[in-house]
């Protein structure tokens, strides 16, 4: 072990308090890999991720508005950077290792499809119900771009999803919550940005608990899981913010995640990939070579429904057009 790794380990078995997941304790990789000179097995998987595809392609997928003209809405790529600089500040504030924090974030979203939760409830009709964007991002690191990503991480990734248990460290658990406070506090900032909602739609009596602006309800919450610590192994709210926080999740339900403005192209998007995975079903040579060549190995379905995952917004509606919309023919007439 190099000089240099040595001293990044002796460092966190310093700083970090005792329910933290030092680096040298991990349980390891499906494929072992000796040590690196100077980063530690958290800061490998950080950069794996960061550096690659999946990672990249976050950027022109949907976080709640299909394809925005406007700069300034949030996309997955968007919502993955703020989901992590909450996470960080959490996971540093109660002592946890921030490393393991960082790549947690930066991967839990990496399965999420074109068109976000339309996509997922297309795969879900046409492939399987069981599809589920967290267990794809797992199965993105594990198989599609062999990250060899540490247990650790891979457990965080598939529990930052509600519907499943929670993860066995606490800097999973912290990505977990920090999720749904990125999302529960950017996702009311476009929708009044769209002009869906105004401020002064929101419950007065969550404005009170919570905040009146962005950085205050984001404050809010953050500094509440910092104020109450980890208790009996558990990353969460006190209890009058976590209450609010929920019902401000439900306001957005009623008002933004059912609104005509928001979602209404999402039937579209849905029928498009409907028909997108019908016909690479039916003709599963026309895939790309990579997903083609797992075919040996895996269902066509399977490969299928990786494809579609795979996709972002314009790359789906740009291959859609390619194989079912008609060109226009520019002959020459005799004028």
């Amino acid at each position: 072990m190099s000089q240099v790794l040595e001293a990044i380990l002796q460092r966190e078995r310093t700083i970090l308090s005792p329910l933290a997941c030092l680096s040298e304790n991990s349980r390891g990789r499906a494929v072992s890999e000796a040590d690196d000179a100077v980063r530690t097995a958290f800061q490998r998987d950080r950069d794996r991720i960061i550096h690659s595809k999946a990672f990249r392609r976050l950027m022109h997928k949907t976080q709640v508005f299909l394809c925005p003209e406007d700069d300034h809405y949030r996309t997955r790529l968007t919502h993955t950077v703020e989901v992590s600089q909450i996470a960080r500040t959490i996971s540093r504030a109660l002592g946890l290792n921030e490393d393991l924090t960082e790549a947690i974030a930066l991967a839990h979203d990496l399965g999420h499809g074109a068109f976000g939760h339309a996509g997922e409830r297309v795969l879900q009709r046409c492939y399987s119900a069981d599809y589920a964007h967290n267990r794809q991002s797992v199965r993105v690191a594990e198989i599609l771009e062999e990250m060899n990503l540490t247990y650790e991480v891979l457990d965080g990734i598939r529990g930052h999803d509600s519907d499943e248990k929670f993860p066995c460290t606490l800097e999973g658990r912290v990505v977990r919550l920090s999720d749904k406070i990125a999302y529960i506090n950017h996702d009311l900032d476009d929708a009044i940005r769209a002009k869906i909602i105004s401020q002064g739609d929101i419950p007065l009596e969550l404005l009170n608990i919570l905040g009146q602006s962005h950085s205050k309800r984001i404050g809010a919450m953050v500094n509440s899981i910092i104020k109450r610590g980890v208790d009996d192994g558990a990353v969460q709210m006190e209890e009058h913010i976590h209450v609010a926080a929920f019902q401000m999740r439900n306001f957005l339900t009623e008002n933004v995640y059912t609104s005509p403005i928001a979602k209404g192209e999402e039937g579209k998007a849905e029928r498009m990939l409907e028909r997108l995975y019908e016909y690479f079903v039916a003709s599963p040579n026309e895939l790309p070579s990579s997903y083609v060549l797992r075919i040996e190995s895996e269902s066509v379905e399977r490969c299928v429904a990786d494809y579609v995952a795979d996709m972002t917004d314009r790359y789906a509606m740009n291959l859609f057009g390619e194989l079912f919309v008609p060109e226009l023919w520019r002959g020459y007439s005799d004028r």
